[in-house]
């Protein structure tokens, strides 16, 4: 039962299906929850309290060694849709084994920054495409564990889906 998720073995990133050979590495979003200021009467203080299910601007970035044509072709200013892959290692300390777990991200996201990167002989070129993220989805093991709809009002962590109520409220 004590498993501990050690490293990330591999991975691959789709675009449509598309493998998109030359990506170094991708900065996954960060979940940042829209807050406003609450105080006054019976509060001791100020509190940011967040807007339930509701999140700040995320986003990806994918870093390239070198410019190639999927960086370019990523900048086009349209809807993306992208599909993250992981083998992620897990030791487990009770039996000395080592087992395989599946992360897999599924990502819409628009363009918003590309960067070309730099020419300098003998070394990487440092590419890159930053993305506005409108959706994501994570299952880990075959488990959905995450999804964030922003235009559907759908965000659901661990199965429970916090918007669910404001969905009904809104007639939708």
């Amino acid at each position: 039962m004590n498993q501990v998720p050690e490293k990330l073995i591999s991975f691959r990133v789709y675009e449509d299906g598309n493998d998109l050979l030359g990506v170094a590495d991708v900065e996954l979003p960060s979940l940042e929850a829209m807050t406003d200021t609450v105080k006054g009467a019976g509060i001791a203080g100020e509190v940011d309290s967040p807007v339930l299910g509701h999140y700040e601007s995320m986003t990806v970035k994918l870093n390239w060694r070198t410019v190639v044509k999927s960086t370019v072709h990523l900048a086009q200013p349209k809807t993306h849709n992208l599909t993250l892959r992981g083998a992620n290692q897990v030791y487990n300390a009770g039996t000395g084994e080592y087992k395989v777990a599946s992360t897999k991200v599924t990502l819409r996201c628009i363009p918003k920054t590309t960067e070309l990167g730099k020419f300098d002989v003998g070394t990487t070129g440092d590419a890159a495409n930053e993305f506005e993220v409108i959706y994501i989805n994570m299952t880990i093991d075959g488990k959905e564990v995450l999804e964030i709809d922003k235009y559907n009002y759908i965000c659901k962590i661990n199965g429970k889906d916090y918007l669910k109520d404001v969905r009904t409220a809104l007639g939708l």
